[in-house]
């Protein structure tokens, strides 16, 4: 089964194939640094992760584009109500965002423009759309695009277009929903702009580049490498349909005369206790809040894969719980795996065939637009099995049941390459380093004994918890995962 994916702008799933296999190019709108991103933010940027890694694990060679909004109407807002200049205000927020990210073990994308440093590509995207007249300057000094000029806009978030108010403009970044109208692609520096450093002089005049220009100029500019106008998948949350991607794909079609993406991807909104995350309603979350409380970023990423990305997701107490023995378990799968591999790593047998079952199930779901659920599932299935038969094969190797574990043990890794639901390792503390100590001093006992299975078996058990062993000719070093 090859890779199939719900495309927005056909409401279909659809077989998906790059544009110049195998490079796959994805745009996925990143953070607004004016605040932290809360947790529904990382709903979002998490299925990108898993979309971005079974991309990966299917051997495309994914280049993947995330940018940062450090100039819009809201951090201009909160700089000057903090007093700040827009840089000082935006820089704490963007290093928090990737600590989140890394705390949330997100792949970092390969590019992250920042808006600010990409005015000259904005400035040209803009020059352009006047040159070919589906733009005009306002007479608010503003510049803007004329959707009445460009005959297909509306088709992702299917408008009537009988409902376009033709010639009427907005200059707000977050307009109504149901309310299209022209909308501005370069903005007349105000006092309050210049006032934090958010203005910046243009042939059309000394302004700021609007929200909706911001995306469309950093992705063309980032895939021009590739000698491209077009991106195999832009992705966000459903909330940046309209206006936001029906305007990027207005601003950058219109310019380049081709389609600005070949599939779209949006994920479904995060509730939390049953209501969406609002601070109006006192869920707000934030993943430092989850950071603060120490829960394991393995439990967050289980529970969001036990929902697919195109339905509401609802983050309670009882379902990160369930999340965190999941994970929990799945750790002790693990180091079984690894301790009876020691011994018995070459042999074929039953683990095997239920390894080689997983990989093909996971595979196939993930296939039919990244059904994570049922990849969970048939994880855990794997797990149960996995479990029985090493129960079955205690007490000796051989023929037991509990043969093919290495084999078990490479498939079950590549599958977390792509889940990445496996226990963060413990902190190092003086107890476990003791351990650690007289585990190797066990090893070297019987290394001198020339008791190669009893060595190997104390490395594996070392590795179960973490400790990856290094034999150089100084004597053995170690360190904790």
């Amino acid at each position: 089964m090859a890779l199939s994916l719900y495309n927005t702008l056909t409401r279909r799933v659809e077989p998906f194939t790059p544009l110049l296999p195998p490079r796959v190019t994805i745009y996925t709108c990143g953070p607004t640094v004016w605040q932290y991103a809360h947790l529904g933010n990382f709903r979002t940027f998490l299925f990108e992760d898993l979309l971005r890694r079974h991309l990966e694990f299917l051997g495309y060679d994914v280049f993947h584009i995330m940018n940062l909004t450090d100039v819009d109407d809201r951090t201009i807002k909160a700089a000057a109500a903090a007093g700040k200049r827009l840089e000082e205000h935006t820089a704490p927020f963007v290093q928090a965002f990737f600590d989140d990210r890394d705390y949330l073990r997100i792949q970092p994308a390969h590019v992250y423009p920042r808006a600010t440093e990409a005015i000259p590509a904005m400035v040209r995207l803009v020059g352009q759309l006047l040159d070919k007249g589906v733009a005009y300057k306002g007479e608010d000094g503003s510049v803007y695009f004329a959707i009445g000029k460009f005959p297909t806009y509306g088709r992702l978030s299917r408008l009537d277009r009988r409902e376009l108010k033709v010639g009427a403009r907005v200059a707000s970044d977050e307009y109504a929903k149901d309310d299209p109208r022209d909308f501005a692609l370069w903005k007349r520096a105000e006092p309050i702009d210049e006032q934090v450093g958010a203005a910046w002089d243009a042939p059309f005049g000394r302004g700021r580049p609007g929200w909706h220009l911001e995306c469309s100029a950093m992705s063309l500019d980032a895939i021009s490498r590739f000698g491209v106008a077009t991106l195999d998948i832009h992705a966000g949350g459903i909330d940046l349909i309209f206006p936001h991607h029906e305007d990027e794909i207005a601003q950058s079609e219109a310019a380049t005369g081709q389609p600005f993406a070949r599939f779209w991807l949006h994920g479904e909104f995060l509730n939390v206790r049953g209501t969406k995350m609002s601070k109006r309603f006192g869920n707000f979350l934030t993943a430092r809040d989850l950071r603060e409380q120490r829960v394991d970023a393995a439990a967050v990423r289980l529970l969001f894969w036990q929902t697919h990305y195109r339905q509401a997701l609802d983050f309670n107490d009882e379902a990160l719980e369930g999340a965190k023995e999941g994970v929990k378990r799945l750790g002790e799968l693990r180091a079984r795996l690894v301790e009876r591999a020691a011994v018995d790593s070459a042999r074929p047998g039953v683990l095997a065939e239920l390894a080689s079952e997983l990989l093909s199930e996971f595979g196939i779901a993930l296939d039919d637009d990244l059904g994570a659920p049922r990849a969970v599932a048939a994880l855990f299935e794997f797990v149960r099995a996995a479990n029985r038969e090493l129960d079955r094969g205690q007490g000796g190797i051989g023929t037991g049941a509990a043969a093919g574990a290495g084999a078990a043990l490479a498939v079950f890794d590549r599958v977390m390459t792509v889940l990445d639901v496996l226990p963060t390792a413990k902190a190092l503390t003086p107890e476990f380093a003791a351990w650690v100590e007289g585990q190797l001093a066990a090893r070297e006992k019987a290394r001198r004994a020339k008791d190669f299975r009893e060595a190997d078996r104390i490395r594996a058990a070392l590795r179960a918890k973490g400790v990856e062993l290094e034999d150089t000719p100084a004597g053995t070093k170690w360190r904790a995962g």
